[in-house]
């Protein structure tokens, strides 16, 4: 047989090999989920009621040690969205604004991780039970996307701070004011408390600070800055917080006393990081380094979220992944991603390395609950989104909307099937409700995918994914649980 008929007929059996695994493909059936269509939510109404119960109060204690004791601690608070502080806005602006918010937060991220330099601090060990509260979402700058209300002082005022699993510094705006942005609240005024106390500046409360400085009379100043140029300056100092009826004594914050950028509504900030003067990690064994959300779905119900900390927030029943360390800093939580099924079938192109975080801390994967849309290495998201889009063939496409490019036109529909997708994390799967990646973006019946390619190798996992899901944070035991169906 000649060169070229033995050319020829490799070639022809090669098309035939084609035809056969592109049907294959094509006749194994996708899974489905039936994804019930909702308009974009309006604004959520607040409706609080500052607690004026007898305290169930905390021993205090100085600089960032913890305390022996039996007590049982276990505080629940409701969360809430940041759309609920601009009421007046339509539906599609308060969308348009959330995504101007992710940006934000996606680029103030990427800048953290990338400008970060290898830093050891000493952590406070931690060993007891918690508490809870209820969350509201944030900060217009992208610093948070839930906001919860606590009492700030002895006697407790009542502010909205919001909540942000991606800083760590807790702060309040203070007067007297050089300069604050607009607040619900009155300024809190740290002379009217009787459990306000400065910060030397030898103190190791002080030297925590990554950015710190000392006034006239040597007591300790701190500043934190943000990505699109927001920043808080003011006292380093130690205060009383009350959640409903539970007082949580000597907690550092900063009293800031010159605010400036886009914050809007609340009165400041609660960190959730996992770095040294955050919430979580003050509160070491009062709490236990232990704290857990439920982040309902906004455009299904209009029941609040929740947060809850100490040993109640960690269910038996959830599935486990372990806390990754990142040696350049320690506030974001990192962990491994193994890869993504659509439709009931890993999409092979998503490999773990995709993933990985090299020896230098960078790249990985976090989980962040002040991140709207889950941004995917390109690489990653290319593949999802090619895999999502042959499982959805069936489906009307429409044009693409700001970040998202892979859009739907359900216009007069009340329901349509749509392919499975699922969070393969060491150790525990995670299938996503249809909800949760498929998401109405404007009152038109256009709903698109819900996550997003970035050219960073961070990838970060938004909380649009996590809607529905008890997301359990176990520092104590260095491990993320999910439960789906948490909020009920």
């Amino acid at each position: 047989m000649g060169e070229k008929s033995k050319t020829t007929l490799l070639f022809s059996f090669s098309v035939i090999l084609l035809f056969f695994s592109l049907s294959a493909a094509v006749s194994s059936p996708f899974q489905l989920h039936s994804l019930l269509l909702r308009p974009l939510p309006s604004a959520p109404v607040l409706s609080w009621q500052d607690s004026d119960l007898p305290f169930n109060s905390l021993v205090e204690t100085s600089d960032l040690d913890t305390v022996n004791s039996n007590t049982s601690l276990g505080l629940q608070l409701e969360l809430h969205h940041l759309d609920a502080l601009s009421s007046e806005e339509t539906p599609e602006r308060l969308f348009d604004l959330r995504l101007q918010r992710d940006a934000l937060r996606a680029e103030t991220i990427n800048s953290l991780v990338s400008k970060a330099v290898p830093r050891k601090h000493p952590r406070a060990p931690g060993r007891r039970p918690g508490f809870s509260s209820s969350v509201i979402s944030g900060l217009a700058q992208g610093s948070g996307e839930y906001f919860t209300r606590l009492g700030v002082g002895t006697p407790p005022r009542y502010l909205y701070m919001v909540l942000d699993t991606g800083s760590d510094v807790i702060w309040v705006q203070c007067s007297p004011c050089k300069k604050c942005y607009s607040q619900s609240d009155p300024i809190f005024d740290p002379t009217k408390s009787r459990s306000f106390s400065g910060i030397p500046c030898g103190s190791r409360l002080c030297r925590s600070l990554d950015s710190s400085g000392c006034n006239h009379r040597r007591m300790c100043l701190y500043q934190v800055s943000y990505g699109d140029g927001s920043v808080t300056y003011g006292d380093f100092s130690t205060e009383t917080l009350t959640f409903r009826a539970n007082r949580i004594g000597r907690v550092a914050l900063g009293c800031g006393h010159n605010n400036q950028g886009l914050f809007v509504g609340a009165a400041g900030l609660l960190g959730l990081g996992r770095g040294r003067l955050s919430f979580p990690t003050q509160t070491g064994r009062r709490l236990n380094r232990k704290f857990s959300y439920c982040l309902v779905d906004r455009s299904a119900s209009s029941k609040p979220s929740s947060l809850l900390f100490g040993d109640t927030a960690i269910p038996r029943t959830a599935v486990f992944t372990p806390l990754l360390t990142n040696p350049k800093l320690d506030t974001f939580y990192y962990v491994q991603l193994l890869g993504i099924s659509v439709g009931g079938t890993r999409v092979p192109k998503i490999r773990p390395s995709l993933f990985k975080m090299d020896r230098d801390g960078n790249g990985g994967v976090i989980i962040d609950s002040g991140t709207s849309v889950t941004r995917l290495t390109r690489p990653a998201y290319i593949a999802l989104r090619n895999t999502f889009r042959l499982g959805s063939s069936n489906l009307k496409r429409a044009p693409a909307f700001s970040l998202f490019d892979t859009c739907y036109d359900f216009s007069g529909k009340t329901s349509v099937k749509v392919p499975t997708v699922v969070l393969h994390f060491r150790g525990a799967d995670v299938s996503l409700p249809a909800t949760n990646y498929l998401i109405p973006v404007d009152s038109s019946g256009t709903f698109c995918f819900a996550f997003a390619g970035t050219m960073s190798g961070l990838s970060i996992i938004g909380n649009i994914q996590q809607q529905g899901f008890l997301v359990a944070y176990d520092l104590a035991g260095s491990r993320i649980g999910f439960k789906p169906n948490g909020c009920a």
